[in-house]
């Protein structure tokens, strides 16, 4: 007998090493009530995870700091039992470029790639037949600097998205205001740099996905707060720049820099999150890949770091780290718009939301 799969989430979250870091619930599919399975101590600031459902892997992150006073990260894989859920850790290795943001894997599960905000950098580590953590292969430094002396300073990578056929890897770095492009050279072991998009002066770049249906990418600039979408060219990886739309009310005068951005599974819509206005913009994307307002919501909550859609897309859960909780709210699946539940779960600063079937 089969047992029925539960609607899974597992949160990243700032830690020091001897308190929570990674948070593990379920959800019920009928009001998006949320209930804490369990939490695993150990790690700082395990802020990024990336869910591999083949291995029964979470993979993340810990910092540290080496002997001469420089921030270090650790590649760290966790693994979680199929029948409680509970995660326990099978691996680690240090890395070589500083603190990570971000974190993701390739479709073959050969290599996570880390980006380094503190580091300027974009590292590859290989993953063993198993999915436990290998060496680090390779690391390319970012340079330059972007207009904004405060925030551009140098290089800052914010993350790493791979292209929906897997062969390319967008790294957008909020610090010079540009998209790096990179290939993996398997036989070589080494990040290989494709090409670059540039950004207006001052937009910071920080996520990106890709639309279902592969011919759009959309990049949310946290430091201008726009979205901006593209054309993306599957066969050379390009991206061609359609339009920028404002992710904040035309009225609103206060300071704000976006986190997140996310399509609906139908790829009617996009979400993106605001912190300092503290709300969702949902837009309806037209055939043309440009971005038509929809609504704001209230996050319920302050500085929504994350959020991810639920898979089914019936709920999207935000993450606000500076007043600690998780806000759940319903999809409606013919306008995009979003419903706050009512349910909302406390949770110490989190960052990351990954849903999942498990």
């Amino acid at each position: 007998m089969t047992t029925k799969q539960k609607l899974t989430l597992f949160i990243g979250s700032y830690s020091e090493v001897g308190s929570e870091s990674v948070h593990t619930y379920s959800m019920d599919e009928e009001s998006g009530k949320l209930t804490k399975l369990g939490v695993l101590q150990g790690l700082k600031n395990p802020t990024f995870l990336n869910l591999d459902t083949q291995q029964q892997k979470l993979y993340t992150f810990s910092e540290g700091i080496s002997p001469d006073g420089e921030r270090t990260t650790e590649a760290v894989a966790l693994e979680y039992s199929p029948e409680t859920l509970k995660l326990s850790e099978t691996s680690r290795s240090l890395g070589r470029a500083g603190s990570s943001c971000h974190i993701q894997r390739d479709r073959s599960s050969r290599y996570l790639v880390l980006s380094s905000y503190n580091g300027g950098s974009v590292s590859l580590v290989a993953l063993t037949e198993e999915g436990e953590i290998g060496e680090w292969l390779d690391v390319q430094k970012h340079e330059g600097h972007g207009v904004n002396l405060d925030r551009q300073e140098g290089p800052h990578p914010h993350s790493a998205q791979f292209s929906p056929d897997g062969k390319y890897i967008y790294v957008p770095d909020l610090g010079i205001d540009r998209i790096k492009i990179y290939t993996i050279d398997s036989s070589q072991q080494k990040l290989i740099p494709h090409g670059e998009v540039s950004l207006r002066p001052g937009a910071g770049p920080r996520h990106m996905t890709f639309h279902p249906n592969s011919a759009f990418a959309y990049v949310i600039n946290e430091l201008d707060s726009t979205v901006t979408a593209f054309t993306y060219d599957q066969a050379t990886g390009s991206l061609e720049e359609i339009s920028t739309v404002p992710t904040l009310p035309t009225a609103w005068q206060g300071e704000n820099i976006c986190a997140e951005v996310a399509i609906s599974e139908d790829g009617r819509y996009l979400y993106g999150s605001n912190r300092g206005h503290d709300s969702l913009v949902v837009f309806k994307i037209m055939t043309d890949g440009k971005l038509t307002y929809v609504e704001h919501v209230s996050v319920e909550g302050a500085h929504p770091r994350h959020f991810a859609l639920a898979p089914g897309g019936k709920f999207l859960v935000a993450a606000n780290r500076d007043t600690n909780n998780l806000a759940v709210f319903r999809i409606d699946p013919t306008t995009g718009k979003l419903q706050f539940t009512g349910e909302s779960e406390s949770v110490s600063k989190p960052v990351c939301v990954v849903p999942a079937y498990l």
